[in-house]
């Protein structure tokens, strides 16, 4: 799906402003999420030092993918807090402003003088949001980490396997960063409906990711047994629940956890005999899960396409990021779509997750270049072009 861009937001944060001074993953992500429903936000960037995702993962053209992929619908200024006239700048940014979001260790933004116990007094009904790995307290406040850690010290690295498994992909970032960050901005701006106060917001990775533990810690507490890795509920104890090989060298997910479901999966793939053999219960999982294995080992995906499409089998394969860019489905829903950039062309996005029938998402503007708004929104503050000239001399912009 082709996106043209539109030229006012339409979503329902339309008429909020977001400063945003994250960098890499989870901050960004959730300040597009905030621009996607229709914010204004501006991403601040350090001069001499920009987001380095801009420069991590080019493609032989140049275009810089990840930075691509957090950062559309936003306009990009440069501003060094190094330099004391840095906070008189950001001040007037946040006259008007509803959101400040950054991911700095937490205190960070102390050390540059620009914190919260600053901010608060200034602007009483600013929401502040902080991302970072182990929250502003307790005594993982000062360590470094990254989603690795925060999934290992939260317990979820301990269910993946014995050994464990890295999963590839960045669910502490993102599950317990960017979505908890931006459940936590939404409701601080409902709360400022009542109050007219804006708040600290906290977030912490490693904090955010228990939450994926639920299920596991309600057998935990029930049973008072840590659940065995790798051969739980839901990673790989249950046959009917589990990801086999198939002959061609694939592999599909099996989710038939209810009894209807899976009853339904061994009729479409002509194995009732199995459970008249084998009744489902703890000593027969083992022979279950062997007679599958030998039954996906005789088949191709192509082989297995009929029981894909039927709507109960909870059968599906697991497919590669390729496929997934090609999925109709995906497409047709508006999460695959290509954007037009005036210097890299086309440009593959994930769509917005949020599907607002009253307020939809849209796409307005594409992920900008370093600096690229510096003139526009300084400009609106108030700043000449003589003095901008001078504060890039002086390396404050």
């Amino acid at each position: 799906m082709n996106i043209q861009l539109s030229k006012k937001p339409t979503g329902p944060l339309a008429g909020l402003k977001v400063v945003d001074l994250s960098l890499l993953l989870p901050g960004p992500l959730c300040s597009m999420h905030l621009a996607d429903m229709g914010a204004d936000v501006i991403k601040i960037e350090n001069p001499r030092a920009s987001d380095a995702s801009r420069v991590m993962y080019k493609s032989e053209s140049g275009v810089p993918g990840l930075f691509m992929m957090l950062n559309r619908n936003k306009k990009a200024i440069t501003l060094n807090f190094k330099r004391d006239k840095a906070k008189e700048i950001l001040f007037k940014l946040l006259e008007d402003a509803d959101i400040l979001l950054e991911g700095f260790r937490p205190d960070g933004m102390d050390k540059m003088g620009i914190g919260y116990d600053v901010l608060k007094d200034k602007f009483p009904k600013l929401i502040y949001c902080g991302i970072s790995g182990y929250g502003i307290g307790g005594k993982y406040v000062d360590f470094a980490g990254h989603d690795s850690n925060y999934l290992a010290l939260a317990g979820l690295l301990h269910q993946s396997g014995d050994p464990p498994i890295l999963g590839g992909y960045q669910l502490a970032d993102v599950g317990g960063g960017t979505l908890t960050a931006l459940s936590a901005i939404l409701a601080a701006l409902y709360s400022r409906e009542k109050t007219g106060l804006g708040q600290r917001i906290d977030i912490s990775m490693m904090e955010g990711s228990l939450q994926f533990l639920s299920l596991y810690a309600g057998i935990f507490s029930a049973e008072k047994k840590v659940p065995q890795p790798g051969n739980a509920v839901l990673s790989g104890k249950l046959p009917n629940y589990n990801i086999y090989s198939t002959k061609d060298g694939r592999y599909v997910a099996l989710g038939a956890l209810e009894d209807m479901f899976f009853k339904t999966f061994l009729r479409q793939a002509k194995l009732e005999s199995i459970l008249e053999e084998y009744p489902y219960s703890e000593e027969n999982l083992p022979h279950i899960e062997r007679k599958l294995k030998e039954y996906f080992l005789s088949k191709t995906l192509e082989d297995l396409e009929p029981i894909f499409q039927n709507q109960d089998s909870c059968l599906t394969p697991i497919r590669n990021l390729q496929e997934v860019v090609a999925c109709d489905h995906l497409r047709e829903r508006g999460m695959i779509l290509e954007v037009d950039h005036p210097k890299y062309g086309k440009i593959l996005q994930f769509g917005s997750p949020f599907h607002f029938m009253g307020t939809p998402t849209n796409y307005r503007l594409h992920p900008p270049e370093h600096g690229e708004h510096n003139s526009e929104i300084y400009s609106a503050l108030g700043y000449s072009a003589t003095e901008l000239e001078l504060l890039k001399k002086e390396r404050v912009i």
